[in-house]
């Protein structure tokens, strides 16, 4: 066999990117194809057309940690492979299927996460928190403040959860999810604009009142109270306190329901002094604060 520098047609410098462009195609992150050749007692060899076979650990053949050698790679088996770590001496790199596993899996849940949709979650376990468990491979965490069922946190392990992504991060390694996210989507489905829905108040604020509409909440503005001006919201209304309002805007990409009240007034500031009579007759002025919604 005549050498590089025997040969006109193969210089130096054809060699030099020879053997560099086999060194790229065996660095550290790339995604090579090979056929199992051997079982060992560590792992498996995998011949991938270099100059020494391949090394795959026990550790990196599957996502499950009881996963079988031979059953999840019978000999002859050809797939692909990812190299975890280059060239030893010997011409050797260390391949992995279970991080190739997981780069799919992430690049699969961001996907669902940039579509915004829904996931199905086996709870494998719970801490303080919340729940862990698994989704396409990956261990997903739900906070307990997005769990429909946040009492009794052990009742969920072994159950199939249904949520949505809340944050998708592969370089931290995380992946949050919540139900109650989801479930605020589906009850906001259920509205429209112009309903008039009974809610409870959940929290006051010098601009507004919140009100929860089982399970989501609406915002009462100050300014859609009544059509005239409220000085104190405080003596008006009382956390705790049952309401009828009137859904005046859906914004179903911020998720922000907007309420009013008075659109049901008979009269500029009627909810300021008989707020109870206007409360009861709701449902019979529904009509016509349908028609003063138009004109908001």
């Amino acid at each position: 066999m005549s050498s590089p520098s025997q040969n006109p047609s193969f210089s130096l410098d054809d060699f030099a990117k020879a053997l560099e462009a086999q060194d790229f195609q065996f660095s550290e992150g790339k995604v090579i194809s090979g056929t199992v050749i051997e079982h060992s007692q560590d792992g498996a060899f995998i011949d991938i057309k270099g100059k020494s076979p391949g090394f795959l650990p026990l550790k990196e053949i599957s996502f499950s940690a009881e996963a079988n050698l031979a059953e999840v790679l019978p000999l002859d088996t050809e797939r692909d492979f990812l190299i975890i770590k280059e060239q030893d001496s010997e011409g050797q790199v260390t391949l992995s299927i279970r991080r190739l596993e997981q780069q799919k899996a992430w690049e699969k849940v961001s996907e669902m996460a940039e579509n915004e949709e829904s996931v199905q979650i086996l709870v494998t376990g719970t801490n303080k928190g919340g729940v862990i468990g698994e989704v396409e491979g990956l261990r997903g965490f739900v906070p307990r403040s997005h769990l429909i069922q946040r009492n009794n946190l052990e009742s969920l392990v072994g159950q199939i959860l249904t949520a949505n992504f809340l944050q998708v991060d592969q370089q931290q390694n995380k992946l949050v999810l919540s139900q109650r996210q989801m479930a605020k989507e589906a009850a906001m489905s259920d509205l429209q604009k112009g309903q008039l829905v009974t809610g409870t108040i959940s929290k006051i604020q010098p601009y507004g009142v919140f009100v929860d509409l089982n399970g989501i909440s609406g915002l009462l503005h100050i300014k859609q109270i009544s059509n005239q001006h409220v000085d104190s919201l405080f003596n008006l209304f009382q956390v705790g306190e049952t309401v009828k309002v009137m859904i005046a805007e859906l914004d179903e990409v911020k998720k922000r329901i907007s309420l009013s009240t008075k659109v049901l007034e008979d009269y500029p500031g009627e909810i300021l002094e008989k707020k109870a009579q206007l409360m009861n007759e709701a449902e019979n002025r529904l009509e016509k604060a349908r028609r003063k919604l138009l004109d908001l």
